[in-house]
C-alpha cells in the first residue's frame, strides 16, 4: 500500500533507510505523471509527533543526493516531500492500531462479501487483520491487511479535535535539548 508500481517500490527501497536515519517513516510513495512528473513522498515522524517543514527539508536534501546517483525517475521531475495530513493514508498495520476509534475508508484489491469498499470505525488490529465496526452490522468485520489496496482516515470532527489536541500538546512540550 505504500507503493503502487515497481518504480514506486524502488524509490521506497531507496528512501526508507534514509528516512529512518532521520527519525522518519515513509508513509507513501507515488510518481505522478504529467508534463513534468512529480515524485510525491509522504513522511511522518517515527515518534508520532507529526512531521514539520524542517523534517521534510532534511529528508528532501538526503533523498536528492541519493536520487542524483540512482536516478529512479528518468528525466526531470519535481520532488515533493509532505506530511500525510489529518485524513492520512493508512499504509502499515501499525497505523490501523494507532488510529483505533476513528472512521476510515478501506478499498480492497478483491471482492469480499460482494464489495470492495468498506467504511466504519477502526476497532483495532488482530494479528494481520484490521478490525472494522460498520454501521448496521452486528459483528466486527475482519479485513486481512494484505487485501487492502488503499485506506485513509475520514475527516471528521473527532479527528480534527484529536489533531488539535496533539498539536497543542506538542507546542507546550519542552523542545529537545531544553533543560
Amino acid at each position: 500500500m505504500k507503493t503502487k508500481t515497481p518504480q514506486d517500490a524502488r524509490i521506497l527501497d531507496l528512501a526508507e533507510p534514509l528516512a529512518e536515519e532521520l527519525g522518519l517513516e515513509v508513509v507513501r510513495v507515488r510518481v505522478m505523471s504529467g508534463k513534468r512528473p512529480r515524485l510525491q513522498i509522504m513522511t511522518d515522524r517515527l515518534d508520532g509527533k507529526g512531521v514539520d517543514v524542517d523534517d521534510c527539508a532534511r529528508l528532501s536534501r538526503a533523498l536528492s543526493d541519493v536520487f542524483e546517483i540512482e536516478d529512479p525517475v528518468s528525466g526531470e521531475y519535481d520532488l515533493e516531500i509532505s506530511s500525510p495530513g489529518i485524513d492520512r493514508p493508512l499504509t502499515d498495520l501499525r497505523h490501523f492500531a494507532r488510529w483505533e476509534g476513528y472512521e476510515v475508508k478501506i478499498e480492497l484489491d478483491r471482492l469480499a462479501e460482494g464489495r470492495k469498499r468498506f467504511r466504519g470505525m477502526l476497532a483495532g488490529v488482530e494479528e494481520t487483520d484490521v478490525l472494522l465496526d460498520m454501521e448496521g452490522e452486528e459483528h466486527t468485520t475482519l479485513i486481512p491487511f494484505d487485501w487492502i489496496a488503499e485506506a485513509k482516515l475520514v475527516l471528521t470532527d473527532a479527528l480534527i479535535e484529536a489533531d488539535l489536541k496533539a498539536r497543542a500538546k506538542e507546542e507546550t512540550a519542552p523542545n529537545e535539548g531544553d533543560e
